[in-house]
């Protein structure tokens, strides 16, 4: 379970393809692979988060970045792409149907320009004209409105094809308290029909003879969502719900425990980084905003692809500061392709990156439907309970001078049929032995006929243990769920050789929490026979700190088995609470009483009894 969840939206940031861009006049439009077209410089830990891993990158711009960047790191957690459901494309529903709340009906749009009833009632609120009126980019329309403003006061009104009501006014002429209040007492009055997504105060500096320039005293007055959202939902539960950037405005508040305004994407980035010093239980959601304000809207394709850099630069140190029980989710809201003719929002599917507690491993999530799949992952990690299986399984503790209670009766053959799987029950069973091993496949049919006379162990990873560590961990989880009660697990020989200690124990550890929560055990198999002396001792080090139950020598299908020197190898080099396990070539009671007494607690053989 995580105690902090990361949320972080890349304003604008979508990967093209979605469904039904062209009923939103977005066909074609692909964020990433503008970005993407700008130069070949790489995004190391975009990488690292799976972003060229995901499904559906067969955009030419894509392909051609791709082409100069093979050598790129490998995605570390769970990647995939998000489909919207909600009938929109802008910022508010985005953002809400990640949060849980779907939109059946699109917000309302202006794009005549609005009618004379919300004319007059901004007439009225502020005591001042209004100017333009019309569908208008924000900063060709205090170009072109600016010096009229200067001149007489009046607010300079206009929509986009998004549902918003803008009003702009320089610094010096409307003072933003002012402009502020206004936009306050609009959002109060467009209610019901007139229920605007966001109403957002864009307040400018600048003159005529030099122009004029919007400043980050942008404020965004949204409507307040229609119900309850997944951060109403975890304050209810009693978890911190951190805004930064424009989350709060979004939700207009609601279920916000703590807001933290900022000034674009460096600022953004900044708190992020500051608030993971912090001793917090529950989510920081983020918002940078630059991505979509300041390069998707003005089409400015370089600029975006500096700011992707930026924050590229930025995730590397984010993911260093991670703690073992955080959780980051990157993703985005909708497009904004800045290689269009449009300025506007675009309909495409989203990004979801996650790394860190319960996505520690590559996993490829291909597409989801729903924005709100995102919700899920954050209940999921905030909210998840581990339960373990109940193993209907006699006490497996050896008995002192019965050698068969050290033993785990082994049947691995490739021909084993159920009827052998069940003798080879029934005999460890007669025997009193610890338990039997047996090929995955086997595990319900075994737990079914041993029907709680036995432990039934079995094996992944097995024999050669070059399978990835996903594969690994859903192996661990399948035989577990299917009643292993036991997994023996072989290690990665190819990463000790290659002296990469530190996953070899970071696979371990994974697996050895997994299989813990599900109340199970696990034996690491070393396959002692392709290892030096000082391999065998640096990996009794390793299972230990890694937390597994037991270190064993062999799988019986390598170039030996077991030796006695060895096992006296592990038991001089394991730490307290490791115990060992003896197997490949142990054939008769003699031997393994041998293998007892050099410091083994556990016996594999097919051979005994």
């Amino acid at each position: 379970m995580a105690k902090r969840v990361f949320l972080v939206v890349l304003d604008s940031f979508g990967t093209g393809i979605a469904p039904d861009a062209v009923s939103f006049g977005d066909e074609g439009s692909n964020t990433l692979a503008a970005v993407l077209s700008d130069s070949d410089r790489p995004f190391p830990n975009m990488s690292r988060m799976g972003l060229f891993d995901i499904d559906g990158l067969y955009d030419e711009r894509i392909r051609s970045y791709l082409d100069s960047n093979r050598s790129r790191p490998a995605p570390s957690g769970s990647y995939g792409i998000v489909r919207e459901v909600s009938s929109g494309k802008d910022s508010t529903i985005g953002h809400w149907e990640m949060a849980g709340i779907l939109s059946a009906k699109p917000q309302p749009v202006y794009p005549e320009g609005f009618p004379d009833r919300i004319l007059d009632e901004i007439r009225r609120v502020s005591g001042r004209d209004v100017l333009c009126n019309k569908p208008y980019s924000g900063t060709e329309v205090i170009r072109d409105y600016g010096a009229e403003h200067m001149k007489t006061g009046a607010l300079i009104v206009y929509t986009s094809a998004d549902s918003v009501l803008q009003i702009a006014a320089h610094e010096e002429v409307v003072p933003l308290d002012e402009l502020y209040g206004i936009c306050r007492r609009m959002r109060e009055y467009m209610t019901g029909e007139d229920a605007v997504g966001r109403i957002i105060a864009r307040p400018f500096t600048g003159s005529v003879e030099e122009g004029f320039t919007r400043t980050d005293n942008r404020h965004d007055f949204s409507a307040p969502p229609p119900s309850s959202s997944m951060i109403d939902i975890l304050k209810g539960y009693g978890f911190d719900t951190i805004s930064i950037g424009k989350i709060n405005d979004l939700f207009a508040g609601s279920g916000i425990s703590r807001s933290i305004p900022t000034h674009g994407n460096t600022d953004g980035i900044g708190r992020l980084i500051s608030i993971m010093d912090e001793d917090f239980c529950g989510l920081c959601f983020v918002n940078l905003v630059d991505f979509d304000m300041k390069y998707g809207h003005r089409n400015d394709v370089a600029g975006y692809a500096a700011a992707m850099h930026e924050w590229d630069d930025a995730l590397g140190i984010i993911l260093d500061k991670m703690n073992p029980d955080d959780l980051l989710i990157i993703t985005a809201d909708h497009g904004c392709d800045p290689s269009t003719a449009s300025t506007d929002h675009s309909r495409e599917t989203i990004p979801l990156l996650m790394y860190g507690e319960g996505h520690n491993v590559p996993r490829n999530l291909g597409e989801l439907v729903g924005f709100n799949a995102i919700s899920g992952f954050v209940f999921g990690a905030l909210m998840r309970r581990d339960l373990p299986r109940v193993y209907d399984a006699p006490d497996n503790s050896p008995r002192e001078g019965d050698v068969m209670s050290y033993v785990d009766l082994t049947n691995l053959k490739t021909t084993a049929t159920a009827e052998d799987i069940e003798k080879l029950v029934d005999k460890g069973i007669t025997e009193g032995c610890a338990s039997c091993c047996i090929q995955p496949c086997y595990v319900r049919h075994a737990v079914k006929h041993a029907a709680g006379r036995i432990n039934i162990c079995t094996v992944i990873g097995f024999p050669n243990g070059y399978h990835t560590t996903a594969v690994k961990l859903y192996e661990a989880l399948d035989a577990c769920d299917n009643g292993a009660s036991e997994i023996d697990m072989v290690i990665n020989i190819n990463e000790v050789k290659n002296g990469e200690y530190d996953s070899v124990e970071r696979e371990i550890r994974l697996i050895a929490d997994a299989v813990h929560a599900k109340g199970a055990i696990l034996k690491v198999i070393i396959e002692t026979c392709y290892l030096t002396e000082d391999e065998k001792i640096r990996m009794c080090r390793i299972v230990t700190s890694a937390g597994a139950d037991f270190i064993k020598t062999s799988t019986g299908f390598g170039t030996a088995g077991a030796t006695l020197e060895d096992v006296k190898l592990m038991a001089a080099n394991v730490g307290p609470g490791v115990r060992i396990k003896a197997a490949g070539g142990i054939r008769t009671r003699e031997d393994a009483m041998a293998y007892i007494r050099a410091g083994a607690s556990r016996i594999g053989s097919s051979g005994l009894g």
